[in-house]
Parts: C-alpha cells; structure tokens; sequence
C-alpha cells in the first residue's frame, strides 16, 4: 500500500515537472536607450519566480522571453490575461509603457522601443546584478495589440533586415497598419522573415481585416505565416475589458457573437502551442497548432507553411534518395548514423535497413520508415547517371572507354567517401580510355565536364 502511495507521489511530480507551472514575479526596469538621446523605456516585467511578489528571485531555469506592444491609449494591465496565462508556463513577458499619449502617439519610436527590448532583456542574461542573470534563454518573440502589434512589424523589420539572433517569431493581436512617421507596417511586413501569425476578429470595425491584418499577412516575407480568423471576434477582445479601445469598438464593430472569455480562449488554444513551438524548439507543438487549425470551428485561416512530411526512400539502380524538400540530410543503416551521409541521396556499400532523417528550416526532423537494402552481385559493369555525376558499380575489367560527340576536357574519379582517386585534365579528346585495374570492387564517382555532350560510358 506504502509503495503504491509513493508511487502515485513520484508520477505526479513527474507530470507536474513536464506541465511545470510557475509563480509570476513582476519588476519595473528603466531601460535606456543610448542611441536615442537616452530615451527611458519604463518596462514592466512578469517572469517564472520562486514565488508570487514584486522583485521576487527568478525561477531556477533559463526561460524565453516575449516583448509585447500594447494597443493605441491602453495601458500595459489591460493585458494581464495575457501574462497569467503565458508566464506560468515559462515565460518572460516584457511591456514597455511608453507612447501611451492620446495627442503625440509616435508608432516609429514605439517599434524601436519594441525592437530595443528584444536586445535588452538578453543583456540582462549577462548582468550579475539582475534578476534575470543566467536566466534568458537566446530566443525572442515580438508580439502586440493593435497599435501594438503594428509596432511589431516594425520592429521586426529592423531585426530581421540585421538578422538579430533573439528574434524567432512574430504574433500579431489585430494588428494595425502604421502610416504615422512616413512608416508602414505593411511595407515592414515584406522584410519580415521569421515565421509568424496573425490573429483577427471577423467583426473587428477598428482594425478591419481587409485594411489592415490581410495586406500584412499578404505581405509577409515569412517562410511559415499563418492568418487566423475568429469567428464572430471582436478587435478589443484580446484584451481585458479597457475603457478606451472598449468605447472605440462600440461606434466602429457590430456583429460580435462571442464573448471576451471564449475569445481568450481561442487565443490561447493556438498562442501556446506556437510559442512552445518557435521559442522552446519543442517541434511536436507544431503539429498541435495545425491540428487545432483544421479541426477548430471557431476559426477560418489561411496558411503558407513548411510542412513536416514523413520521408519516404525510393530506390533508382541501386541508389537510394528521398524527395522530401529539406534543409539537411542524415542517412542511418541497421540504427546507425553512416558518416558523412548528409545528401538526399545515397549509394549504399553493404546492405542493411536504411533509413533517412529530414530536418526542415525550423530544425525540426522527421524520419523516414526503414528500406530493406539486399546487395546483389553483378558481373558487368555498370554506369548510372544522376544529373552531373555517373557511377561505377563494382569495375570487373580493366580498362574504362568514354566516348564522347564533342572533345572532353577533363574527368575525376571519386572514391564513394569522397576521395579524388583520379584527375584527367586538358584531354581535348572525344574517346578516353582510362586503366581501372588497380581499383578493387565496389562504387566510385565520375565526374565529366560536358555532360550534356556524353553519348555512353562503358568498360571494356
């Protein structure tokens, strides 16, 4: 009985450790930016920490961060459902108070605040005498509110067009086009790389989609975006109840069928999985986020993505290859890493159960079922070609002939890892014969100069 007790004990620590909740502590950091006549951002920060409290010591962890842009005369507490929602899960969430004025509103210096944040609260990681020392993790989402999240994109810009390291996604809430300042967070949107999305109420009257939240998904540069559309949403609901933005949507929308809770909570069913996906690489949350896209009823949505396929390995004389797009290639045989096998393609040495690792953009993989490999022998030799680059399985004879229409200039011979066996240069000859004799059995590379113009390759 004891041991069952202490059983259900350790399982529950252990699901609370992968479903770690922490305390929210909050600081105010007055950020200077030197560059601009040493401007004071005054921030409010939320952060994982030991316990509940104002400058409480940091959680034991390193942890993402979130810069979050507040809406047009909304103060940074209008969004507390937004933080009690994200920090608990491990999250830093920083929200500058500055270009909050009715009158002077400067979207321009509000995105450099935004962008100027980004690069602070990493400086903080190295800082001894902050809250936050050793703490941040390199990963950064810019995120914002209506006025807010234009500021975003502008922000964005500039760190992508600078190719800052922290940045790893951007999050629009209703975003709104800037054209204060001679800038434009739709003109912004086309440097923006970075995957990001964007949500939209369908009955939002102070942003209308088709004006402001489509032309910047239009124009997003990214190579993963995502527009999601709640249905019957409205443009302040993604806030909590604020007097102002409240007042604007009731002269601006109309048709808005849902409430404020039921749209935080849409919110949240896809914020979480992408955050965890883009800031904590956890890449099984990426296929969370597109399951709840095509399952939701609550949402329409447009999507241009990188998809994660399982690969599949096909098999052309004896040289295996996947066609599944990626960013890099890693080949296995019997659950062994092979070497150097970082291609699309491989011409196996031995037989076995291969198997192929895709990884994509995000750095995220998928792995390919096994292909069952038999080496067969073969007593002729045979050439196969695969773009610029012909084999020679198993050379039985001791001469090489290739012919060619027009002179050749040059052939190299490669050892299957790679090594330059041989090298014929300045040949200007359409018939080559070349001595094989001395290499023993198995595959080598022959790469010829004009091989659009090689009529046959055998050996004699």
């Amino acid at each position: 009985m004891k041991k069952s007790i202490l059983y259900l004990v350790l399982i529950s620590l252990f699901i609370n450790k992968i479903n770690a909740q922490y305390s929210i502590g909050h600081t105010t950091i007055n950020f200077i930016d030197s560059s601009r006549n040493n401007r004071v951002i005054q921030t409010e920060v939320y952060y994982p920490a030991l316990t509940n409290g104002e400058d409480i010591p940091c959680a034991n962890d390193s942890f993402p961060s979130v810069v979050f842009g507040h809406g047009f005369v909304m103060a940074w507490s209008a969004y507390q459902n937004i933080w009690e929602e994200i920090v608990p899960r491990g999250y830093i969430m920083l929200f500058p108070r500055t270009e909050g004025n009715l009158i002077s509103t400067n979207h321009q210096q509000f995105g450099w605040d935004l962008q100027f944040l980004v690069k602070a609260i990493h400086k903080e990681n190295l800082n001894s005498q902050s809250i936050f020392y050793n703490h941040v993790k390199d990963a950064t989402a810019l995120m914002g509110h209506s006025m807010g999240g234009g500021a975003s994109f502008l922000a964005a810009d500039s760190l992508c067009s600078s190719n800052n390291k922290y940045l790893k996604t951007l999050i629009g809430l209703a975003p709104a086009e800037s054209t204060t300042n001679g800038v434009s967070s739709i003109s912004s949107a086309t440097r923006v790389n970075i995957p990001s999305v964007i949500f939209s109420g369908s009955q939002d009257g102070v942003t209308p989609p088709q004006d402001h939240h489509i032309p910047m998904y239009d124009s997003l540069n990214s190579n993963c975006k995502t527009f999601i559309n709640i249905i019957g949403g409205a443009h302040c609901y993604f806030a909590n109840p604020n007097f102002n933005c409240d007042f604007g949507e009731s002269t601006s929308s109309s048709g808005i069928s849902i409430t404020r809770a039921q749209q935080h909570a849409v919110l949240f069913d896809f914020v979480n999985p992408w955050l965890d996906y883009t800031l904590k690489e956890d890449c099984s949350k990426f296929d969370v986020f597109n399951d709840s896209l095509n399952s939701s009823l609550r949402v329409t949505y447009m999507q241009e993505c990188y998809s994660h396929q399982i690969p599949q390995i096909m098999n052309q004389n004896g040289v295996l290859y996947t066609n599944t797009p990626g960013s890099s290639f890693q080949w296995f045989v019997n659950g062994n890493i092979i070497p150097n096998a970082t291609d699309s393609s491989l011409i196996p040495t031995t037989g076995g159960i291969f198997q192929v690792e895709v990884f994509f953009e995000d750095s995220c993989s998928k792995l390919s079922s096994g292909y069952n490999y038999v080496v067969t022998s073969s007593k002729v030799n045979q050439v196969y070609k695969n773009s610029s680059i012909y084999i020679l399985n198993n050379p039985v004879s001791n001469y090489l002939n290739i012919n060619s229409k027009n002179p050749l200039s040059s052939i190299k011979i490669y050892s299957i890892t790679g090594q330059l066996i041989e090298e014929h240069n300045s040949l200007n000859a359409k018939n080559i014969e070349l001595n094989v004799s001395s290499f023993r059995m198995g595959l080598y590379i022959i790469i010829i100069n004009n091989q659009n113009s090689l009529k046959f390759i055998k050996v004699k």
